[in-house]
């Protein structure tokens, strides 16, 4: 199989999603690797580590995109998409609900997506997007302190003075409330997820209040807060919006919101994405953080994180073929979004207004 590495082109993203250690491992196992140049540069895999591995370096996006399977970071982005070769796969973090243009480009090529973020595992986890949630998460804390700074704008509040709530018990969420405690804030984190609740109060013991959330305690814990971390994904449909616009009016002025799930939708009704050229906005006199790639400030750790997840997934599409991999791994199977000009993902469909083709369906009638 001939698997492509495009370079990426979102504003900020330097990650790659196979380093040269896997690009090796597919190699040895006969397979085809086709880099674009500079590809890894960002993350401190040059070329003539990709050669070494055994990778052809090409020069055009076009040519990294004219393989079997594409593998890459973020999703496709406006001006990639005339590079997606029709029927072709693709096999990267594919939010499709933050851009149904981009959906409709997909389903018009017949392309077969495998979205990252929803690829699961039979204990319930996230392989795939785990490990950048847990980065996610980490990040946000040194994000809210520099954004407190009185320079930034801020409230002038230190971390070990700010009362930090976390909304959301999983992996950012549990990550985010460690590296805020650990600044010295005083953290709540608040979860619907009840058994999740239970398990992330055992781990952080002291470290944090952990609370069910109800609206109202979101409400008040929201306006006696410094910060807020919004971390609540729901695998393939909307982030849940908890805040209003006069939830984040009672921060009050000088706060900060980091919205992890942004590529979701946001948790609050004044969350839009933003970059890392230009990563804030002031709204209800609240700083407002919601970088759609935050993972990608620290890409060498995201890169080689990432890469230690898919290269499995890889390796199993390369040496059975997509729809016996399809049929014999369910958590792989709930990473299809996308097949044949029809949506796959029951949650997509729904949120996109779409019709949705039942999986079993496609997958035993083949």
């Amino acid at each position: 199989m001939r698997i492509g590495v495009p370079a990426e082109v979102k504003d900020g993203e330097r990650r790659v999603a196979l380093v040269p250690r896997a690009v090796a491992a597919l190699v040895a196992g006969g397979h085809e690797v086709v880099v674009q140049a500079g590809a890894g540069e960002g993350c401190g895999c040059p070329d003539c580590a990709y050669a070494t591995a055994g990778a052809r370096i090409v020069e055009s996006a076009a040519a990294a995109f004219d393989a079997d399977l594409v593998v890459k970071v973020k999703e496709i982005q406006t001006g990639e998409w005339r590079h997606l070769r029709p029927g072709g796969t693709l096999f990267c973090y594919l939010h499709l609900l933050a851009d149904p243009a981009m959906a409709g480009e997909l389903l018009a090529r017949r392309m077969t997506s495998l979205a990252f973020e929803t690829v699961g595992s039979r204990d319930g986890r996230l392989p795939l997007l785990e490990p950048m949630s847990v980065i996610a998460g980490e990040l946000s804390a040194p994000i809210i302190g520099h954004l407190l700074m009185t320079p930034q704008g801020g409230r002038g509040v230190a971390m070990r003075d700010a009362r930090v709530v976390v909304l959301g018990a999983g992996a950012a969420g549990l990550a985010g409330a460690r590296a805020a405690a650990a600044l010295g804030a005083r953290v709540t984190l608040l979860s619907r997820d009840g058994p999740r609740l239970r398990a992330v109060a055992e781990t952080l013991r002291d470290q944090a209040a952990v609370l069910p959330a109800t609206n109202g305690r979101i409400v008040a814990a929201v306006a006696d807060s410094d910060a807020v971390i919004g971390a609540v994904n729901v695998p393939g449909t909307r982030s849940p919006q908890l805040l209003s616009r006069e939830a984040v009016r009672s921060m009050g002025r000088g706060a900060v919101l980091v919205d992890i799930c942004i590529d979701g939708g946001g948790i609050a009704e004044t969350s839009r994405p933003t970059s890392h050229t230009h990563p804030t906005y002031v709204d209800e006199g609240v700083t407002h953080y919601a970088v759609a790639n935050m993972p990608a400030a620290v890409p060498q750790t995201a890169s080689m994180a990432l890469s230690m997840a898919v290269l499995p997934y890889v390796e199993r599409l390369c040496e059975v073929g997509l729809m016996h991999a399809l049929r014999t791994d369910a958590g792989l199977a709930f990473g299809l979004q996308l097949h044949g000009g029809h949506i796959t993902h029951a949650g997509v469909a729904s949120a996109l207004g779409k019709a949705h083709r039942d999986l079993d369906a496609l997958l035993f009638s083949c």
